[in-house]
């Protein structure tokens, strides 16, 4: 397809079509090649792709508060009440059926191989594009069996989805919460969890009961919706932010201060704003402290005494489908090391690395005798 034709697509002008172009990365998926937007520009959401004449839209990027009691009422001014369904930790993807194929686009807009591959064996969702051909399902791939970000939850002992999106793949527009979940209940696809809709201006403290609900359990956090899904609000628990901590300094050398900085943030709002007692903030620092220092600690001990340090993950899936995944990850610039391969019930079982290349260099040369240059 031609650039006019993408541009009047994509609800842009021919010279904000030719500026975009410069910045579109081009991709290839089994012989299929297509363009996707890494980054936002000229007002197209980052991850849009275009692909065999057709356009999926990428998912708009969701704004966080620091302050519920304010934040709330801020960012739906004007609404009466709100919906709180819950914010899960794995990757985000979204579905799109492109000449008959259904293809997994991940937050980026690639078309991830692993995830396309898998897809029936976590939710069927051919008699939903049968039905809906122009839709683009967004939710989450969750589970410990994740190739990028693997959490357990209850019930789940592979890799799973849950949809708590549901968009034109060609406008980005969004299906009305309730519209969309009765819509995902009638093709049987699992969503996540919704905990109720509040009104705007007593939402505050129904989230916050909710949160606090979430982090006892360790889990990620809230999505709050207006009744359209226009607007959109997350909120994480103090759990998110000490397990992304933990993780960030078990690879202190490739994560960078802003990383860090934006959680620790989090925690101070939070414990103002719960106006918690001197005893509840020390027991608060001695949660962050070892969740930071116990993992930087576990990473160096690892080196010195010869091994490496990295992002380790289990995937199960048929052999090709393991084959597409390392071979995506390599294509990525990753080193992978594999640390277990076996045939489990039929399928491939693969405990895999990725070599974080500066931590490993850096905890090595520091620990050698090199100074640190601040």
């Amino acid at each position: 397809m031609n650039g006019t034709e993408y541009h009047r697509k994509l609800g842009i002008g021919e010279s904000a079509f030719d500026a975009l172009t410069d910045h579109l990365e081009e991709r290839s998926y089994d012989g299929l090649e297509y363009r996707h937007v890494p980054d936002y520009r000229q007002g197209v959401e980052r991850g849009t792709a275009l692909i065999a004449g057709e356009v999926v839209r990428g998912f708009p990027k969701i704004p966080r508060t620091l302050v519920l009691e304010t934040g709330i009422p801020n960012q739906f001014d004007g609404e009466e009440e709100i919906a709180v369904e819950e914010k899960l930790n794995g990757y985000n993807v979204r579905f799109a059926r492109i000449d008959g194929d259904v293809l997994a686009f991940s937050r980026s807009g690639m078309v991830c191989p692993f995830t396309t591959r898998i897809a029936d064996r976590v939710v069927d969702l051919d008699p939903l594009f049968d039905a809906h051909p122009e839709a683009t399902v967004c939710g989450e791939m969750i589970g410990p069996e994740n190739p990028y970000t693997a959490h357990d939850y209850p019930g789940v002992d592979s890799i799973a989805f849950r949809a708590f999106d549901w968009r034109d793949r060609r406008t980005g527009e969004p299906l009305a919460v309730s519209a969309r979940r009765e819509r995902y209940e009638e093709f049987d696809v699992p969503q996540t969890q919704l905990f109720g809709t509040y009104d705007v201006a007593d939402a505050a403290a129904a989230v916050d009961r909710i949160v606090r609900g979430l982090d006892a359990e360790d889990r990620e956090g809230v999505v709050m919706k207006s009744p359209d899904c226009a607007r959109q609000l997350k909120y994480t628990t103090s759990a998110s932010n000490r397990g992304d901590l933990a993780y960030a300094f078990s690879l202190p050398f490739d994560y960078g201060r802003e990383f860090v900085f934006r959680r620790l943030i989090r925690e101070g709002f939070q414990t103002v704003e719960r106006g918690e007692s001197d005893h509840e903030v020390r027991e608060r620092a001695r949660d962050l402290g070892e969740a930071i220092l116990l993992s930087m600690r576990e990473s160096i001990e690892t080196v010195d005494a010869g091994g490496t340090v990295g992002e380790r993950h289990t995937v199960r899936a048929s052999e090709e489908s393991i084959d597409v995944l390392l071979e995506h990850l390599r294509g990525q610039g990753l080193r992978i090391e594999i640390e277990a391969d076996r045939r489990e019930d039929g399928e491939r079982v693969v405990t895999f690395r990725k070599r974080t290349q500066a931590t490993n260099d850096k905890i090595r040369n520091y620990l050698d005798g090199h100074i640190a240059r601040e």
